[in-house]
């Protein structure tokens, strides 16, 4: 199979993970990275053995096709666009963007170029979440009509050295770590009809936990606790917890209601871990092991692939087929997530704009193909 030429622009912590775990996935050959800290870059390039360009010489490297975006996300819009104008595919961290005026113009664009536009979170492609989406599409707990999900925790100060752009707009629970949830909910349940929310920021200020700057305070000016109600276009209600306000809680990470039983999820931010169901009020217990490759712990006791939408994404551009981590799915994910903030802060229900398909499951065997 012909490997596409991937580049990265930030050499940031996250860009340890795309380099050390692109070797996994036969479509994919990282060749470059750059960052506008240059000595970031050629540390980066060194211990990876790639290339360090600058950003302008990267996009313009005959041997890079796809670029995968790793800056923060206020500039995820600026860069991708400049991806695109470049020539090259685009495969952005999460989120996309942080409207979606911005989204719709960057679809706009790719289109126009004959390009695609990928974007994480990718671990729905993981083995559990692809369990639980074979045991809906086979009916197991019958058609889901509501389920519960929540991350809450007390923030980032206390292990972050550096937290201040978490609590800052563009950041929050809902677009740092709500992108995990959001995406999971949308391939197994479908698109988004309209949300309603209700948001706080109980803290004014955070103070530092950790590292050199120990007890230096830094400003919240996002909403930090929100509780959201999700309406499918399939019926399903869900509701949405996302906080950084609570110090501990007993609540699942993930639960759907079906009319004949009840599935449980792990953690939508990872890959592998147990589902287990309940049928008819019968006791929960773990779905039978699934030989799925992506559900494997490859890192100590963790299943880590990422990269495996970016592959997927590679390998759908070599046989001319829609490639599951798309700009549709996270346009209407950014909808989701911004329409849930703006009802937070208005207090109302926002009926969604956009909308898209299902991204095609993917079976134990077509993730085995993509790997090396």
């Amino acid at each position: 199979m012909t490997q596409l030429g991937v580049g990265i622009i930030g050499c940031g912590y996250i860009a340890t993970s795309y380099l050390g775990l692109a070797p996994l996935f036969k479509a994919l050959n990282p060749v470059a990275v750059a960052d506008i800290n240059m000595d970031a870059a050629h540390a980066r390039a060194a211990e990876y053995g790639v290339r360090a360009d600058t950003v302008d010489d990267l996009l313009k490297a005959p041997d890079v096709d796809v670029i995968v975006n790793l800056t923060i996300p206020a500039v995820h819009f600026e860069v991708t666009k400049r991806i695109l104008e470049a020539g090259k595919h685009a495969y952005s961290e999460k989120p996309l963007v942080l409207t979606l005026q911005e989204g719709e113009e960057l679809r706009e664009l790719a289109a126009s170029k004959g390009l695609l536009i990928g974007s994480a979170p990718d671990t729905f492609l993981g083995g559990a979440h692809q369990q639980a989406r074979a045991a809906i599409d086979a009916g197991d707990v019958g058609r889901i009509i509501g389920g519960t999900c929540h991350v809450m925790g007390h923030g980032m100060e206390a292990w972050h050295p550096n937290p201040d752009f978490f609590f800052q707009p563009g950041a929050g629970p809902v677009l740092d770590i709500g992108p995990y949830y959001v995406t999971n909910l949308i391939q197994l349940l479908g698109p988004v009809r309209s949300v309603a929310a209700l948001a706080t920021a109980t803290f004014a200020e955070r103070t530092i936990g950790i590292g050199p700057r120990k007890g230096e305070t830094v400003p919240v000016n996002t909403l930090t606790n929100i509780h959201a109600l999700l309406d499918f276009a399939n019926g399903a209600t869900v509701t949405l917890g996302t906080s950084w306000d609570v110090w501990k809680h007993g609540h699942a990470n993930m639960e759907l209601y079906g009319e004949t039983g009840s599935l449980f999820l792990p953690d939508p931010n990872f890959f592998g871990g147990v589902v287990e169901k309940s049928i008819e009020g019968a006791d929960i217990t773990a779905l039978p092991a699934w030989d799925h490759p992506f559900g494997v712990a490859n890192q100590d006791d963790l299943a880590n692939y990422r990269c495996a939408g970016l592959a997927d994404m590679a390998t759908a551009i070599a046989e001319g087929r829609a490639h599951r981590c798309s700009i549709d799915l996270a346009v209407h994910a950014v909808d989701v997530m911004t329409s849930i903030l703006r009802a937070g802060e208005e207090r109302r229900f926002i009926d969604l704009s956009t909308t898209c398909e299902r991204p095609a499951a993917l079976s134990p065997d077509e993730a085995r193909a993509l790997l090396a």
